[in-house]
């Protein structure tokens, strides 16, 4: 079950805000706790409260902190963008998003307004942040002063612009002519025909006109009379700048009146007008030039026992006048009537029931790389364990080591001469402070001896004398697996400057293989754009047998689990089913059949093509019996040379994160990193590792 909604429109005055109330009346009818979200608001002036989240958390009584209702102001946003870090705007929606998602059974995330230019970078923000959060979507669109072509051309063009990316369960059409409801609604699903809900509600004159409230703070103006009543809807505006006889037969309901500050006989007669029974009511009157009424005036105005608002503002009456027919009508949290209307249009015209249904029974597929380490992140800092880096004097590993410690997710010990690493960390401008980590030199370390005589007790039947183990005691990847291996530390991260074999050398000397594993195997977590995928083995065993190719798929799978990834395993090979023949799809069908037979409850495919384990369409063209073909989410590859050129490519041509190798089947997580690794590869490695520690 998905635990939000994210409300997305495609343009300016869309009337989102009725959808929203609508949802959130409708969700609170149907779970306990609901709370309410919107990623990037409008920038507003201290002090100031965005209006949206103002309306919602006043009307519905929401227990939610104002500050965490919100991740950016659009001016943020756009400046961390312009700065090239976008993946930082990403991660601080997903956190304030993932607290509130705890707190409650439900969230509702409103997105942006469209109120600026750039309409098309817009619309790319709303798309990525509702991807990322996993959420499916509600567009809202509007069909005021538009024909039905232009309508349900910009409707499909969102739909199928947000369906490249995440589920649209509704598409809502606002403020559309009355008349038209039934034919636009037809037209919309001929164009729309992939079951998604169509809804189509008409323009409601409450909620397209402005209140005088409005119109007065869009025009700065001063309050002089009326105070109670500025929640009067202005349904239209006329001036009078004629003399009074001729103005009034001109007036009409609900009116604003506009006139200039000393032209008290049009003033005073549109007041009388208002208590009259022979005319319409007015919303309020709007005084111009900056020009106030005379003593005289205003107390008699003062003295009247209903008084309409009456505003002055400073403006010219052509100007006003054109400002005026600018203003666009907003809910906000006093004006209850609005809301009240608002609530019941979308009860009205909405399939709420169904709607509810849809939003209890979807499940996401979606799981981009930005869900995935936030994900890694939060398991970390769960249980905080401590990990060794052996190569201290790598500027990369520093680097890794400050966002590390800043993000206070691990405890860290790098290996080496202090004073080297403290002038290294000074002289390229690290930000790490080395108070907050451990800096140990192997053979100054008050454990060193300790270490030495353990490594020889240990390998003492293969002729390490306890010179020789004194010797290798200082080697950084012995004395950071000893650390691990006496339980001074979790885990080991190593490879930015050593091979693999000296990283892993020590490892199998002596921390060893789990129990009933024979083979230390390696996989990486390809983040994909809207997915993770677990390659494996790519970087350890060139060319495993049939048991080994088994035991890889096992510990693959088993590493998927523990990441949270629901493993479906696909062994590789050129070709798919039974049809292909020749030794090495041979032992591709030999080591599905083991890992089947060892009673293993894996859903596994093999032998089976790449595209056919990762294409749907495929999939089910070559293997439609199989429930891992087009879905697998583990791809065992048949060798090293294979695995390791696949997952290289794929990184480059599509842009994925590759992270690992991450190793699985030692005693303790010990992980090796490419010579070629980024601060990035490093910072994720380690997190990882640590996570492995915890399920050890």
């Amino acid at each position: 079950m998905s635990k939000g909604i994210y409300v997305a429109t495609i343009e300016p005055n869309s009337g989102k805000s009725v959808v929203v109330l609508g949802l959130m009346r409708m969700l609170l009818g149907k779970t306990a706790k609901v709370g309410y979200f919107r990623p990037i608001i409008e920038d507003l002036e201290t002090g100031e409260m965005d209006n949206h989240i103002n309306t919602v958390m006043s009307h519905f009584e929401l227990d939610i902190n104002y500050k965490k209702t919100f991740a950016y102001t659009r001016s943020q946003v756009l400046d961390l963008y312009n700065q090239g870090k976008s993946g930082e705007v990403l991660d601080e929606i997903i956190k304030k998003y993932k607290s509130l998602e705890e707190r409650f059974d439900f969230v509702l995330v409103e997105g942006t307004d469209f109120s600026h230019e750039n309409s098309s970078l817009e619309l790319d923000i709303n798309i990525l942040i509702s991807k990322n959060l996993g959420l499916p979507v509600i567009i809202v669109s509007q069909g005021d002063k538009k024909d039905f072509k232009e309508i349900v051309d910009s409707v499909q063009l969102a739909h199928n612009t947000f369906k490249q990316d995440v589920d649209v369960l509704s598409i809502i059409t606002n403020k559309a002519n009355p008349d038209d409801l039934s034919i636009l609604k037809a037209q919309l699903k001929t164009r729309i025909t992939n079951g998604t809900d169509i809804t189509v509600i008409p323009k409601i004159p409450n909620l397209s006109s402005p209140t005088v409230k409005e119109i007065s703070k869009a025009l700065d103006g001063e309050v002089l009379f009326g105070h109670d009543m500025l929640n009067n809807l202005s349904e239209s505006f006329s001036v009078g700048a004629m003399q009074l006889r001729n103005y009034l037969i001109r007036l009409k309901e609900n009116a604003l009146v506009i006139t200039p500050g000393d032209r008290a006989d049009i003033i005073l007669g549109a007041l009388q007008a208002n208590i009259s029974k022979n005319y319409p009511k007015i919303a309020g009157i709007i005084l111009t030039g900056g020009l106030m009424p005379e003593e005289t005036i205003l107390k008699l105005i003062e003295g009247l026992s209903s008084i309409v608002p009456i505003i002055s503002v400073k403006g010219g009456t052509y100007y006003v006048t054109s400002s005026i027919g600018h203003i666009k009508s907003r809910i906000y949290a006093e004006n209850t009537e609005k809301i009240t209307t608002s609530i019941a249009a979308f009860e009205k015209h909405v399939d709420t029931d169904k709607l509810a249904d849809k939003l209890i029974t979807f499940k996401s597929e979606v799981f981009t790389p930005r869900m995935f380490q936030y994900n890694l992140l939060q398991r970390a800092l769960n249980d905080k364990k401590h990990i060794v880096l052996p190569e201290g004097y790598d500027e990369r590993v520093l680097r890794a080591a400050a966002r590390l410690i800043n993000a206070h997710v691990v405890e860290l010990t790098l290996l080496g001469e202090e004073d080297k690493i403290k002038e290294l960390i000074e002289k390229l401008d690290i930000p790490l402070n080395t108070n907050e980590i451990n800096i140990v030199s192997p053979t100054k370390s008050p454990h060193f001896e300790d270490y030495v005589n353990t490594f020889y007790e240990l390998r003492k039947h293969k002729n390490v004398t306890l010179e020789m183990a004194k010797d290798t005691m200082t080697d950084v990847s012995y004395f950071g697996t000893m650390m691990i291996y006496k339980g001074h530390a979790d885990g080991m991260v190593s490879g930015a400057v050593h091979t693999t074999q000296h990283t892993l050398r020590p490892a199998l000397q002596f921390i060893k293989t789990k129990p009933g594993v024979n083979l230390v195997s390696s996989i990486f977590f390809m983040c994909l754009e809207d997915r993770i995928s677990v390659f494996g083995d790519c970087a350890i065993n060139p060319n495993p047998n049939a048991q080994q190719l088994a035991e890889i798929a096992i510990s693959s799978a088993q590493t998927a689990k523990e990441f949270g990834i629901d493993p479906k395993v696909a062994m590789l090979s050129y070709s798919s089913g039974a049809s292909g023949k020749g030794a090495d799809v041979e032992k591709v069908r030999e080591a599905t059949d083991i890992v089947k037979t060892q009673g293993s409850d894996l859903k596994i495919e093999g032998p089976i093509q790449y595209d056919a384990a990762v294409d749907m369409r495929i999939g089910k063209t070559k293997l439609p019996d199989s429930e891992v073909a087009g879905h697998a989410s583990v791809l065992i590859f048949p060798d090293l040379n294979t695995g390791n050129n696949t997952y290289k490519a794929v990184q480059r041509e599509t842009g994925a994160l590759a992270i690992g190798p991450v190793l699985q089947g030692l005693n303790k997580p010990v992980n090796d990193l490419s010579r070629g690794c980024t601060v990035d590869d490093i910072y994720s490695t380690v997190i990882i590792t640590a996570i492995q520690a915890q399920n050890q």
